[in-house]
């Protein structure tokens, strides 16, 4: 097996990225608990099917830092270079004590977990984060940072007094970043999130070098706006990376979109089984996996670099780097787009 070898920029940074960056969720416990020896094995196939520097996409929410562990020590133990290796930490959330039966922070999500977790976003909390980090990667050095999920923080907010403070706290979340960043302490400062709305309100803010789409642009949802707002993204030369372009598995068979369950049987969450009929019916008549599809249309547009792609399965790693290399024929853009599955006018397919 011939390992993946293309790079690209990201951003204006010194730092090149390949078409697909490891995700680490389940190496924090999430849903489920791994057994050490798989969540090893994950990891070592990351290296079997790119070329190094791999890139991984990781968190302190990530198992209430379990994950941050768990990639300190094995690629201690797999003899992993720190400069084969680019680790994207996503900060915002320290790791505390465990006083209660189960974590707070998102009870239900993680799995037999000893740490709890607090938000932390703010200049010196995110600094806090960033420590402890490190710490917990051991031998190995954070070059990517961002907070995590600054939507959900600015969600929260009781009122339009309080999100202003929230969005002030996060605006000086990466006032420390951006110090990190000047300092030579790391090297790539971005931004992740479900709504990209709030990407644009950063962006015009602050100072980033890249961000990241979440269930925001996928073969199912690519409304104009998000295609304009990458558009202009690629012209300011902040790198994009796509993730979650499966609308958490449920355009792959799964029964969960974007992170609800849905059902058939609920006239609300009919139109989107409707869709996924469609779209499994044209998959097949052309031999094409959904999930290849799925992959092969969140990368379309110029100016994305990257899809962050995550896995359980250590034999999902391979299929996953052979995702981004699939060359869908054009007649299958060409039916997704007569029968009304992908907008008429997409610019970048069929």
């Amino acid at each position: 097996m011939e390992k993946l070898k293309t790079k690209y920029p990201l951003g204006k940074t010194p730092l090149e990225v390949p078409p697909v960056i490891f995700g680490t969720s389940c190496l924090g416990n999430l849903y489920q608990a791994l057994e050490d020896d798989v969540k090893l094995e994950i990891m070592k196939e990351w290296f079997r099917c790119v070329e190094s520097p791999v890139v991984i996409d990781t968190a302190g929410k990530y198992g209430a830092g379990l994950a941050l562990e768990v990639i300190g020590k094995g690629l201690n133990e797999m003899g992993v270079k720190p400069e084969e290796i680019l680790i994207s930490n996503k900060l915002g959330w320290l790791r505390i004590p465990l006083k209660t039966p189960e974590p707070t922070f998102e009870p239900g999500v993680w799995a037999d977990l000893k740490y709890d977790a607090e938000q932390k976003i703010n200049f010196a909390g995110i600094i806090e984060c960033f420590q402890q980090g490190l710490e917990l990667l051991g031998d190995y050095k954070t070059d990517i940072v961002s907070v995590h999920d600054p939507d959900e923080y600015l969600a929260a907010a009781k009122s339009e007094t309080d999100r202003n403070k929230r969005f002030n706290d996060i605006l000086d979340a990466y006032r420390a970043l951006n110090e990190l960043k000047k300092s030579g302490e790391i090297k790539a400062v971005g931004v992740g999130s479900k709504d990209w709305q709030t990407i644009r309100e950063l962006t015009d803010k602050t100072e980033l070098d890249w961000v990241m789409l979440a269930v925001s642009f996928t073969i199912m949802t690519h409304p104009p706006e998000i295609l304009d707002f990458i558009n202009e993204l690629s012209i300011r030369g902040i790198g994009i990376i796509n993730s979650a372009v499966f609308h958490a598995g449920f355009l792959t068979g799964g029964r969960y979109y974007d992170y609800r369950l849905v059902d058939r049987a609920n006239e609300n969450d009919r139109p989107l089984f409707e869709y996924r009929d469609k779209f499994f019916n044209i998959c097949e008549t052309y031999g094409i996996k959904p999930a290849e599809a799925c992959v092969a249309f969140g990368i379309t547009p110029p100016g994305i670099v990257s899809i962050a792609l995550n896995t359980s399965d250590p034999k999902r790693v391979f299929q996953n780097t052979c995702m981004v290399q699939k060359e869908i024929p054009d007649d299958f853009w060409k039916a997704m787009k007569t029968t009304g599955l992908i907008s008429k006018d997409y610019p970048y397919a069929g």
